[in-house]
């Protein structure tokens, strides 16, 4: 019995020993598989710092990179801006540099050989002053903000009663620039210059936007008084500048208005500003009536003071022809009435006969305020139709006429 008890004892000692070993170990293999998942989140995370690294890297050499290509451009000697007098037949080119001396040099090897003529603005080497690069030609922004991009929206069917004006700066402008072939088959040049000539308000800006419309020219506009700068050749330089790029652009309309401001007579006692006007103006003699070609640019000026305006400036051979813009008649004022009341709301009573009778001596621009402020009127009462006292009240406000006119005007149309 009691060898029995001591193995049955010792069979239990046994089992108890494997549980305890399997409780052990079981935990152990807990504890890897806790410190496994540790490892693969370390290892995780260590490639992703190393792929940051990584691309930090790249992206660090390639601002090294950046940085060593800025160090050695600004360590690149400057280089001297010249233009090319003459080219040369063994290559050589004639250039005047910016400090002032002609001098005969050589052109890169890699610079094309139909870029190298006469007048390009190139960059000269220092040392050398070979010519090593050919730089575009520049323009003041004020010349680049005077091209109008889209085409003007006016027709010749906004202006009225100008028929016969409208039928000149066609033959002068807009012919030459559609139907050059009928010129050289007659065996004529065709105007060079159109001046337009008239009182303000009567059109002329309006005709001249009118003629870009109907070609497909490029359109420059600019007001006379852009071109008179304060310094010395600065107005001179801005004129051959507009005429450079209008040459580049070719077919161009170019529009001056407020011609007089720039164009004025030269007198003989004059300030200092007087003379640089005067300057500018002889610029502008010459590009009109220079050596170069005008092919396919045309120039369209306009000014109300064609008195004090240079006899240099409207010979034959300039401003070839002149167009008077008179200031409408009785016929013409209808017909601006018409066009400019033809999208407006307007009573069935109105007649423009006899509102035309006492506007005598108006302008277009007169009657163009004239409608808007008979609107002016419908809208004060919340009405969508004008009437014809709207009409009789505009232009009494426009007019200014007397009492007597003003009361006597309202009661016949009332």
């Amino acid at each position: 019995m009691t060898k029995n008890k001591e193995k049955d004892d010792k069979e239990e000692l046994e089992e108890h020993e494997i549980e305890d070993f399997s409780e052990d170990l079981q935990e152990r293999i807990a504890d890897l598989e806790e410190l496994n998942e540790s490892l693969l989140d370390e290892t995780k995370r260590n490639e992703g710092e190393k792929k940051y690294i990584k691309s930090e890297m790249v992206r660090l050499q390639k601002e090294i990179q950046r940085l060593r290509f800025e160090l050695d451009r600004m360590k690149t000697p400057p280089m001297i801006i010249g233009t090319i007098k003459d080219v040369l037949t063994d290559g050589r080119v004639v250039v005047k540099s910016s400090t002032g001396p002609d001098f005969i040099v050589s052109t890169a090897e890699y610079i094309s050989p139909e870029n190298v003529i006469i007048g390009a603005r190139v960059a000269l080497n220092k040392q050398s002053l070979a010519v090593v690069g050919v730089l575009p030609s520049s323009l003041d922004p004020i010349v680049l903000g005077g091209e109008v991009s889209e085409k003007p929206d006016k027709s010749y069917d906004d202006i009225g009663g100008l028929e016969e004006q409208i039928r000149e700066i066609r033959e002068a402008v807009e012919d030459p620039l559609l139907k050059p072939e009928l010129y050289e088959k007659v065996g004529i040049e065709p105007p060079k210059g159109v001046l337009l000539v008239g009182p303000p308000g009567t059109g002329k800006t309006l005709l001249a936007k009118a003629v870009a419309h109907h070609t497909n020219a490029t359109f420059i506009k600019f007001v006379g008084s852009e071109l008179v700068q304060k310094y010395i050749g600065e107005g001179a330089r801005l004129v051959r500048e507009l005429f450079e790029m209008a040459r580049e652009k070719a077919p161009t309309i170019v529009f001056i208005d407020e011609l007089d401001s720039v164009g004025a007579k030269r007198l003989e006692v004059a300030t200092s500003g007087d003379r640089e006007v005067q300057r500018t103006l002889m610029q502008l003699l010459a590009e009109l009536d220079g050596f170069d070609a005008m092919e396919n640019v045309k120039i369209i000026g306009a000014t109300n003071r064609p008195d004090i305006l240079d006899d240099a400036l409207l010979r034959p051979g300039r401003f070839d022809r002149i167009i008077e813009i008179p200031v409408p008649n009785y016929e013409a004022r209808i017909a601006i009435f018409k066009i400019h009341s033809s999208k407006m709301s307007v009573a069935n009573n109105v007649n423009f006969e006899e509102l035309v009778a006492h506007t005598e001596g108006v302008s277009g621009a007169d009657i163009k305020a004239i409608c808007t402020e008979a609107g002016m009127f419908a809208i004060r009462e919340n009405r969508t139709r004008i009437k014809m006292l709207d009409f009789t009240m505009a232009i009494d406000k426009v007019m200014v006429v007397d009492a007597d006119g003003e009361l006597e005007s309202r009661q016949m149309f009332a």
